[in-house]
């Protein structure tokens, strides 16, 4: 019994994502995986402290 295979989701690369991503490649000088992830802390460290707030309420 074969499974059936999920379709996979296929992210479409606009002009405008790719802007975003040069200027954070340039904000953050992001050279390794590691400079990636202390970027996205950056960005997203106060919503997911706000999230984590709202579900202790």
């Amino acid at each position: 019994m074969a499974r059936e295979k999920k379709p996979v989701h296929r992210v479409q690369m606009t002009e405008g994502k790719r802007n975003i991503i040069h200027q954070l490649l340039e904000e953050y000088d992001i050279q390794s995986a590691e400079d990636i992830q202390d970027a996205l802390k950056d960005l997203l460290g106060g919503t997911i402290k706000e999230m984590m707030d709202d579900v202790r309420i």
